[in-house]
């Protein structure tokens, strides 16, 4: 190793970028093996760098230092990497896969047939790489068309960076604002905040500073305020009182009080906000979700003062057939919940599992069918939606798809000038419904329509924002059905008893352990152990005594992200134990996971694009290393993600019980422990517990499990729609 330099005397290097030994995009720290001028060995070359990629010439300016671990190192305080100009070069960089449609064969192909020329060709005479064998007008195209965004990315990289930031959400801020990237981030930083997953306020706020805009500007101003009711959203608000959002803004943007309300008052003037008081308080809303309560309110007080319109029905003699034919007697609870449905134009059917929801429900569209009533059916999620078709025999489709989503812009297709064509619309698991999406649906049902709202309101509410269901049956103003007798059949299931008995606060039965039993608790106290525990129920237990899939079969549900049980943590140990990496397949690193064929994964935004919405579930079925593509089979359809647009998957061995509303799976388990404290609440756990059909287990601290129980949070959300639904009648 060369005589170690001080920091004074920096020394410089530069040579060909043979390998990328480890690149964090997050980061920008890279270890990179290169073929320097004047050595013999490949040198290790460590700093930090937008991208990097082989067959790079790069060139540094730091100091040799000797690790104790991996030996003597090039410490680069200054690194740049610029595209390769030798043969060889050019070879390794179009091989290393950067560039989706070239990989190490025509990489060596276009080298041999025009050299160092090859960049050139591309750039401004693509049509004559179909020259080479192989490469027709389709693969060309493709080739072309990655290149330049490739170009632009890399550019955007190089302008993040500069401003001290990730460059992993380069393909994303390209994607969504094309070749103008820079411009538009440069002209207004706060953008990146409201439209790129992953990038927060805080990012944005120092490219802007790094711009040039002042801390105290009315720019940041109301880009603080938008982002704080954003970031109450995202909690399930739909709008905060107006003193808590000057009082959080200040406090967030660490200047006047003064500027932040001029900041409100320039946004409320230009209705990029709106202030109203639907009850006591003065609420500020971003305008969408103040027009999707004022719309549900609308909708609903209309559809309550009109009459039932359906055909004539003998209701007795209509019970009676309908027995008769599914051999099914119906309780009396649920007979009268049948009147009051045939007899109104909207009504609320609500319960927990095992009261009858879905044979009274299958009741009234038998019924209604046979007097030709046409019938929609719909979930939020896709799992909701198959369940639902399957118990009922028709069929459902997710709410998105039946409002049929446009790619691009996510609005839907129906709405009041194109409404659907139905006289009833079933819509399932209504706890899940945010005020945005059923203010969609109401607006969808056609002026002859009924609505039937079916769901478990003791359930967690909506992850989006406010509290549809439980709001609606709240305002008293629609006709509500609640069922609570639980079934004989349903009653010899532990999991539906134990629910309610939580849903009512008790612990569950510690009866004589039952080997046959569909629901148990195992008491583990420190958090190793029920680890432990888990990873073996998972892998070996559960799966050779039932004969099930580990991966596709068993869920581990969480209570939280974070912490040693969270489901990152645990997502990694699953990972690891259920689906190892495999020598010679390829796998691909990005925002935080390591992705392989075989994973599970869920999807964690809405892509209107793929038709692929939050919380779907599917499976990694092939990564194209070539292609820089990864291809994930959702339900039997298979969807593909180009690398940079893996942030909106992570991995689903273990996912929060939040995520889990509306999915159902053949067994669930769930640690439960003291530091999880913060979410454990009656209706996580409830909810929890209602997702497992075949076998449900609790792993950890019985404490832990009793302060759940206990712990029953009035759920604190800020929305004006029950305000609105009472000031209607």
């Amino acid at each position: 190793m060369p005589k170690q330099t001080t920091r004074a005397h920096p020394e410089s290097l530069s040579g060909l970028i043979e390998r990328v030994t480890y690149f964090n995009e997050e980061t920008g720290f890279a270890v990179l093996k290169i073929n320097a001028k004047g050595y013999r060995d490949l040198i290790t070359l460590v700093g930090i760098v937008p991208s990097a990629n082989p067959g790079e010439w790069v060139v540094a300016e730091g100091r040799w230092v000797r690790d104790r671990e991996h030996g003597p190192q090039f410490r680069a305080d200054k690194l740049e990497c610029v595209a390769p100009t030798t043969r060889e070069g050019i070879e390794k960089y179009l091989a290393s896969g950067m560039i989706k449609g070239i990989g190490p064969v025509y990489a060596k192909k276009m080298v041999q047939r025009f050299g160092e020329r090859i960049f050139d060709i591309i750039e401004q005479s693509s049509a004559r790489l179909e020259e080479i064998d192989g490469i027709g007008p389709q693969r060309r195209r493709k080739i072309k068309a990655a290149w330049n965004e490739q170009r632009l990315v890399r550019d955007i990289m190089v302008f993040l960076h500069s401003h001290g930031v990730s460059t992993s959400r380069a393909v994303r801020i390209y994607k969504t604002y094309g070749d103008n990237a820079i411009e538009t981030v440069r002209n207004n930083p706060y953008r990146l905040a409201r439209d790129i997953p992953g990038i927060g306020f805080q990012t944005a706020d120092r490219i802007a500073q790094k711009s040039g805009i002042r801390q105290d500007s009315i720019m940041r101003a109301e880009a603080g305020l938008t982002h704080v009711l954003t970031e109450a959203t995202q909690e399930g608000h739909c709008a905060l009182p107006k003193e808590v959002l000057v009082e959080q803004a200040t406090q967030i943007l660490e200047i006047d009080e003064s500027i932040v309300r001029q900041g409100l008052d320039k946004s409320l003037r230009e209705q990029e906000l709106i202030s109203e008081r639907p009850g006591e308080q003065e609420l500020v809303y971003i305008p969408y979700l103040r027009r999707a309560e004022e719309t549900i309110a609308k909708r609903i007080a209309s559809l309550v003062r009109l009459p039932s319109g359906y055909p004539d029905i003998h209701v007795e003699k209509a019970i009676e057939w309908t027995q008769a034919k599914t051999g099914k007697t119906l309780a009396p609870t649920q007979i009268d919940a049948l009147r009051k449905a045939i007899s109104s134009r909207i009504v609320i059917l609500t319960g927990g599992p095992g009261v009858g929801k879905t044979t009274l429900v299958n009741a009234i569209l038998m019924i209604l069918r046979a007097k030709k009533v046409q019938c929609l059916l719909c979930a939020p999620t896709g799992r909701a939606a198959k369940r639902l078709g399957e118990t009922s025999g028709m069929e459902a489709r997710t709410i998105h798809r039946l409002l049929e989503v446009q790619p691009g812009t996510g609005r839907f297709s129906r709405n009041e000038s194109n409404p659907l064509e139905c006289d009833l619309l079933v819509v399932d698991e209504c706890s899940m419904v945010d005020v945005p999406l059923m203010a969609a649906l109401v607006r969808a049902l056609p002026s002859h329509g009924h609505l039937l709202l079916v769901g478990d309101v003791d359930q967690l509410p909506s992850v989006g924002p406010g509290m549809v269901l439980a709001h609606l049956i709240q305002s008293a103003v629609v006709p509500v059905v609640r069922l609570q007798e639980i079934f004989r059949q349903a009653a010899h299931s532990r999991i539906i008893t134990t629910a309610h008995r939580v849903n009512k606060g008790q612990m569950p039965t510690t009866a004589r352990k039952d080997p046959d039993s569909d629901f148990f608790c195992l008491e583990r106290e420190e958090p190793e152990q029920i680890r432990e525990t888990m990873l073996d129920l998972i892998r070996h237990r559960i799966p050779d005594r039932f004969q099930l899939d580990p991966i596709a079969d068993i869920q581990l549900l969480c209570p939280m992200n974070r912490g040693s049980l969270g489901s990152q943590q645990m997502n990694l140990s699953l990972q690891k134990a259920l689906n190892p990496p495999r020598n010679n397949e390829p796998s691909v690193e990005k925002f935080g996971w390591t992705f392989q064929a075989g994973d599970k994964v869920i999807q964690t935004i809405n892509d209107y694009d793929k038709e692929v919405f939050n919380g779907d579930i599917g499976r990694i079925q092939k990564i194209d290393p070539e292609d820089r593509q990864v291809r994930v089979d959702f339900e039997q359809r298979e969807v593909i993600y180009d690398y940079g647009e893996l942030d909106e998957l992570a991995l689903a061995y273990a996912i929060t019980i939040h995520k889990s509303q509306g999915s159902e799976f053949p067994v669930v388990v769930m640690p439960l422990a003291t530091q999880q404290y913060v979410m454990l609440q009656r209706n996580l756990i409830y909810t929890g517990i209602t997702r497992g059909k075949r076998l449900v287990v609790i792993i950890g601290q019985r404490k832990a499990f009793a302060m759940a129980v206990r712990h029953q949070q009035s759920q604190q959300r800020c929305s004006g729609l029950l305000a609105r639904l009472v000031r209607a009648f």
